[in-house]
């Protein structure tokens, strides 16, 4: 028969409404994804990328209507598909809060009034944009142009759908033809050809050895 007086227990009472957690390190997912987001290389190259879409907006040509031509749509959609989605849009997000004070946006405006007038749609539109062509690229992890391109060009539906939708606001119109035409149609053009370069330059850049943010899908 065993002394009671030698038996040893196994492991200390855990006290009711408790639980053994000791030694167990608990770190919140949103802390470390921030954190891995905002580093220095990648805060560099969302400033990088939001003054390439600074310069891009001084190449700026009047067309039909207040919205003019410009290459921001170009740095626009290769910023979400090298950047990624998230420090894609906060590069294109740096730009839009620069322009409130200082002399960025299309024709070298700037200002509240810029944002709230015929561009205000299109320039949140950027925003999304970059977020949209990144989240696609990042999704279906495409390896060539052809890809690349899809994503670019799924990134102009945003733009397309905030500015129209802005701009029909600004002008005080809801005639479809005008909506669809001056705020759409006549851009469409144009910005499939800076899409196809946005995927052409977004495939260069991810082969490189550069260590982009989007290399870790290729």
């Amino acid at each position: 028969m065993d002394d009671p007086t030698h038996a040893q227990p196994d492991s200390p009472p855990v006290p009711r409404g408790r639980l053994p957690l000791a030694g167990l390190r608990l770190t919140p997912a949103s802390t470390t994804g921030g954190a891995r987001l905002l580093t220095t290389r990648n805060v560099a190259l969302a400033a990088l990328f939001a003054a390439l879409t600074a310069m891009s907006a001084f190449v700026a040509v009047p067309v039909f209507g207040a919205v003019p031509f410009s290459l921001q749509v170009f740095v626009v959609l290769l910023a979400g598909l090298v950047l990624g989605s998230r420090l894609g849009a906060l590069s294109v997000l740096a730009y839009v809060t620069l322009g409130l004070v200082a002399p960025v946006y299309a024709g070298g405006a700037s200002g509240f009034g810029v944002l709230f007038g015929p561009l205000g749609g299109y320039l949140c539109g950027f925003v999304a944009g970059a977020f949209v062509a990144g989240l696609i690229a990042e999704c279906a992890r495409p390896r060539g142009v052809f890809g690349l391109a899809a994503a670019a060009a799924a990134g102009l539906i945003p733009i397309y759908v905030m500015g129209a939708l802005w701009l029909s606001v600004h002008v005080h119109t809801v005639s479809l033809s005008v909506i669809v035409w001056g705020g759409v149609l006549q851009f469409v053009p144009a910005d499939a050809v800076k899409a196809i370069l946005a995927a052409l330059t977004a495939r260069a850049l991810l082969a490189a050895p550069l260590q982009l943010p989007a290399c870790g899908r290729q």
